[in-house]
């Protein structure tokens, strides 16, 4: 029978985490998620990678100690290549299915500090293992993560979001109708044209200041969020910011919207660290917000693993990518669907991927589970047919979803070959380019302490590009933790002439 659906985990490790009955519960669990998955049309199978009954078709177990995000990338090229499943999902949080540690090409000590993007995007592409984001331009898989929470003794957590997508079922478009938008204050003018542009001109967006984090019930019932806010390292809040003052409110409390999220919710989290996952010692006490968010009853979760960026009007990087991915959740798609679909149109829209947009596709990814359909598609009236429902009884969910696969695969492909590579090189820019950007560094406010960065955009046919990135911290703010702004100016030069610049700003 063929296998639609492959969840995939660590077996040793989770038993190391939870003992061999918290294992046994955790199994128990699968299987109840196995069963709702049939009556759904998809075919499931667990594979605890590390154990050498389940992946002797596949080249064999990874190692059942200390195994690396290398180590699972060649285990999940292999089942692909065998298999060819329209879900993956990957069962625990990072300390059961390790990230992929990609080198971040924004990195620098005056400016984005993260070294590496931990990142499930490499599982979601057929490129080999490579900790180059420029290998993975060009993503083909459905894949999200079901988390656990990292530091935990007991499996309460992990079973509760299991039965969820267990219980998960379509519900009505009327049923995501309505949004919960919130906004740092400077960055409203962006937000309003993100929410417009996925919900309708008539969704409001609650901005911090002049609100608080004291959200009502009500006010949180809503079965979209959309968040475009301040985030820190291990932190339970998002932060606002007031126009033109540097001063960090809380905007969003990870401990207040216990009770409070709707069965079903789906959110899009532009916020630097806001799909991070960390043991709750890191930050005395206190969940992680997807995790927070999941508990409650949400669905999923798309969010970044480190520090994102967007512009301060207009739309780019960490605004299109969420805003594409509730896009494609509204239009009926399945959560891991939408993440592929929002990965493939944010590449796509692209001529070349500069750092800044190679870092926003790598660290954006699904926590939750990615077969979860949460609106249910409008059928034409064809389907309505007795006839077309006797002669696609047993195989229309899966044919269909088998043509939308080979469609992503071959825009994947497409996008693998035809994206120019970066290159990191020394060269300086030509004078009249250096020029403009000293003085439009100056104007930013960046002062002397500016990383300067420059790569070769690596293509077979076309002109000479190259990018330039001038990049650095502007101001430190103080929100309880410190909130870091990095601010970053990244230009186009084409045979010696600036092009194309843009200004970004961290989340």
């Amino acid at each position: 029978m063929t296998t639609d659906k492959f969840i995939l985990t660590h077996g040793a490790a989770l038993q190391a985490k939870y003992g061999s009955p918290g294992l046994t519960k955790i199994e128990m669990a699968v299987r109840t998620l196995i069963k709702s998955d049939a009556k759904r049309g998809i075919s499931t199978r667990l594979l605890c990678l590390d154990r050498a009954a389940d992946m002797a078709p596949y080249g064999g177990p990874v190692p059942a100690t200390k195994s690396t995000g290398r180590d699972v990338k060649l285990a999940v090229d292999k089942l692909c290549a065998a298999e060819a499943p329209h879900y993956l999902m990957l069962l625990g949080g990072p300390d059961i299915v390790p990230l992929v540690p990609l080198q971040n090409p924004a990195f620098g000590p005056n400016g984005d500090d993260d070294k590496t993007v931990p990142s499930d995007l490499p599982y979601a592409c057929a490129a080999p293992y490579s900790t180059d984001p420029s290998r993975f331009m060009g993503p083909t898989r459905v894949v999200g993560r079901l988390p656990d929470l990292i530091g935990a003794k007991q499996p309460r957590l992990l079973i509760r979001f299991l039965n969820a997508a267990a219980r998960a079922k379509p519900l009505p478009r009327s049923a995501y109708e309505s949004a919960f938008s919130l906004s740092a204050e400077i960055w409203h003018q962006s937000t309003e044209l993100s929410v417009a542009n996925t919900f309708g001109m008539a969704a409001k967006v609650n901005t911090v200041p002049p609100s608080s984090y004291k959200w009502s019930k009500g006010q949180l019932a809503a079965r979209m969020h959309f968040i475009n806010c301040h985030g820190n390292d291990s932190s339970v809040d998002f932060y606002g910011q007031p126009t033109g003052v540097e001063d960090y409110p809380i905007s969003h409390h990870a401990p207040w919207i216990n009770g409070k999220i709707t069965a079903g919710t789906v959110v899009a989290v532009e916020c630097c660290f806001g799909g991070q996952l960390w043991d709750p010692v890191d930050a005395d006490g206190g969940v992680p917000m997807p995790i927070a968010y999941l508990q409650d009853g949400a669905w999923g979760f798309f969010g970044s693993t480190n520090t994102a960026y967007g512009p301060s009007e207009g739309n780019g990087s960490a605004d299109l990518i969420c805003q594409y991915f509730l896009q494609q959740v509204l239009l009926g798609a399945s959560q891991g669907r939408a993440a592929l679909e929002a990965r493939l149109k944010f590449a796509a829209g692209k001529t070349h991927l500069d750092p800044f947009d190679l870092k926003t596709l790598a660290q954006f990814y699904l926590l939750g589970d990615p077969s979860v359909q949460p609106v249910a598609p409008s059928s034409h009236a064809l389907a309505k047919t007795a006839a077309f429902r006797k002669a696609f009884s047993a195989t229309k969910d899966r044919t269909v979803r088998q043509l939308r696969r080979e469609r992503l695969e071959r825009d994947g492909k497409h996008l693998a070959k035809s994206l120019p590579k970066l290159k990191k090189v020394t060269s300086a820019a030509a004078a009249s380019v250096s020029v403009a950007l000293n003085a439009m560094a100056r104007e930013t406010g960046l002062g002397n302490e500016v990383d300067r960065l420059a790569f070769q955009l690596q293509s077979a046919s076309g002109p000479k590009r190259h990018i330039h990135v001038l990049k650095g911290r502007k101001l430190l703010g103080d929100a309880g933790d410190s909130v870091v702004r990095v601010v970053a100016l990244i230009a186009t030069e084409e045979d010696g002439q600036l092009i194309h610049v843009r200004r970004l700003h961290s989340r």
